[in-house]
């Protein structure tokens, strides 16, 4: 049996241009340069969400976090219902099926965003568990994944993350878990590569690698 952690923005759902495109809203209603292409946003993305406010160019100092990064989420929301899913992401998700895969769905979202997202995508009651987040700060979504597998009496050792960050890795590690990550989301596939994980340019490749490596290929 293996188990499948994943990653939502970016890794299944495809709302990077979107992203983009409501923090430049941000900047320019500050009268700050936007960023204007998705290489800088992907070179600069990163968790803490406060670290990367500050990367994007907005002062907080000047007004507290939480602020942006409600504004943020108001934008993103009016936005991001047009938002697809990943190209494959559903045949992936049937692939897995198909190996035996328990998959489950963790992210920095709130939960009743999470939830909604998921549904409107005709995905419910497509994972064994849906994980996010009690608020809109994007704080990170360490220790939602390390609860689940935890109450559910589930070995790290059999589980594998796949995310589009930097962070999914930390998080994989701090699990005890493998990480597969995925170059067309949320950062450049070079900050991937630096972590030393498995990168991979496309979802649509994981079933196969997964086989490969021998993770989860006899479920």
């Amino acid at each position: 049996m293996v188990y499948v952690v994943w990653d939502w923005n970016g890794t299944l759902l495809d709302d990077v241009e979107v992203c983009l495109a409501v923090m430049d809203g941000m900047l320019v209603r500050r009268g700050l340069p936007p960023m204007g292409d998705v290489a800088r946003y992907r070179d600069i993305f990163t968790f803490p969400v406060r670290d990367y406010y500050a990367l994007a160019g907005l002062d907080l100092d000047k007004e507290p976090f939480e602020g942006p990064a409600e504004e943020f989420m108001r934008g993103y929301r009016r936005r991001s219902a047009g938002c697809a899913l990943m190209a494959g992401a559903a045949e992936v998700l049937d692939a897995l099926d198909a190996l035996g895969a328990v998959q489950v769905l963790v992210s920095a979202s709130r939960q009743d965003d999470l939830e909604r997202q998921v549904a409107e995508r005709g995905l419910t009651g497509r994972f064994r568990a849906v994980l996010g987040m009690a608020d809109d700060l994007g704080q990170g979504k360490a220790g939602l994944a390390a609860g689940y597998l935890a109450e559910n009496g589930i070995d790290p050792a059999e589980a594998v993350f796949i995310g589009d960050t930097v962070h999914d890795w930390e998080q994989a590690r701090q699990l005890g878990c493998r990480c597969v990550l995925i170059a067309n989301g949320h950062q450049s596939r070079a900050r991937l590569a630096a972590t030393g994980a498995a990168v991979l340019e496309d979802i649509r490749r994981l079933p196969a690698f997964l086989q490969e490596q021998d993770i989860g290929g006899g479920a």
